[in-house]
């Protein structure tokens, strides 16, 4: 060996494995630097839990700015992440989270929290299982929650532009008849009773003749109003066409049905509208019909339609059961 070539010295060894190691130092913190500033950016919420030991043991930057809640208090206690979750959703999202034990991956659930604000928000969350190569073996499910209240509204409004008549807010003629198929079909295969009414207000030509048609949508407005203050929870209302509206009322017999119908009558008689000083009222003319033995859903608009009309001859506002 060359005297120039003599090997290092212990000194310059280490001198040489420091430096490396500081370059290396240096290079994580900028990774840990760059994923960080990723995360932060990132508007969703990175996060792992260890189920076996009921611990949260990772939420992302994202987590306090989309739930309004410390990162700390939820790391620490498990019961501040349930604590966020809407109560009716609580169930849900427990059994969702469980099943990823058992199918490995949910690629899809959405539920509402309450921030710390009290505000109420959706999320949409994909969670798996971790891999076993990483966090040292430890079997984590961990998952992407991102904030989906704006998108969810706008699906919200795109249903009801689609299924609502714009001017009375009841259901539109196509949302109405595909619910009522569905009802139908519902008390056909549980044997359970079904009615069917159908309302015509009475004299809407004149009202729209003599006081514009300005003041006619008013009319159907506040009659529209009168049905949804008037009718059951699970009942279906609708405006068909023009001045005529149908309700679809589940288990409920024709006594029953009758029973909503006299109180629907009631509240539209105490409207009253007011055009140049001439005040004025409207009344209704409605026919009720009930499921039977063969009946399609046909059968059951047509009896109701004849049982209007016969309400119509017989001097309106009144009801008849066809």
């Amino acid at each position: 060996m060359d005297e120039n070539d003599q090997a290092p010295s212990e000194l310059e060894t280490l001198t040489l494995a420091l430096l490396h190691s500081r370059g290396e130092v240096e290079r994580l913190r900028e990774r840990e630097q760059l994923v960080s500033s990723l995360l932060a950016g990132l508007n969703a919420v990175l996060w792992a839990f260890d189920w076996e030991q009921q611990r949260v043991v990772y939420v992302s930057p994202a987590y306090e700015q989309i739930f309004g809640r410390s990162a700390a208090l939820v790391l620490a206690d498990y019961g501040e992440w349930l604590n966020s979750i809407y109560p009716d959703d609580m169930e849900y999202a427990a059994q969702s989270l469980q099943s990823v034990l058992e199918v490995g991956s949910v690629e899809h659930r959405e539920y509402r929290i309450i921030r710390g604000d009290g505000e109420v928000r959706w999320l949409s969350d994909k969670c798996f299982i971790s891999p076993p190569n990483l966090f040292g073996g430890q079997q984590l499910i961990v998952g992407i929650a991102e904030d989906i209240t704006e998108k969810k509204a706008l699906q919200n409004e795109l249903h009801r532009l689609a299924t609502s008549d714009v001017l009375t807010g009841a259901s539109n003629r196509r949302h109405f008849f595909e619910c009522a198929d569905d009802l139908f079909a519902e008390a056909r295969t549980h044997g359970r009773p079904l009615s069917f009414l159908l309302l015509d207000i009475d004299d809407f030509k004149k009202i729209n003749d003599g006081h514009g048609h300005q003041m006619g949508d008013r009319v159907l407005q506040r009659v529209a109003h009168c049905a949804a203050y008037v009718l059951r929870r699970d009942d279906l209302f609708g405006r068909i066409g023009g001045e005529e509206f149908a309700a679809i009322f589940p288990n409920c017999d024709a006594e029953q049905a009758r029973q909503v119908a006299e109180r629907l009558q009631r509240e539209v008689q105490r409207l009253q509208f007011s055009d140049e000083g001439e005040n004025f009222g409207v009344t209704i003319s409605q026919g009720i019909t009930v499921l039977g033995g063969g009946d399609e859903l046909d059968d059951l608009y047509n009896r109701a339609d004849a049982a209007m009309y016969q309400a119509k001859r017989q001097g309106k506002d009144c009801i008849v059961l066809g």
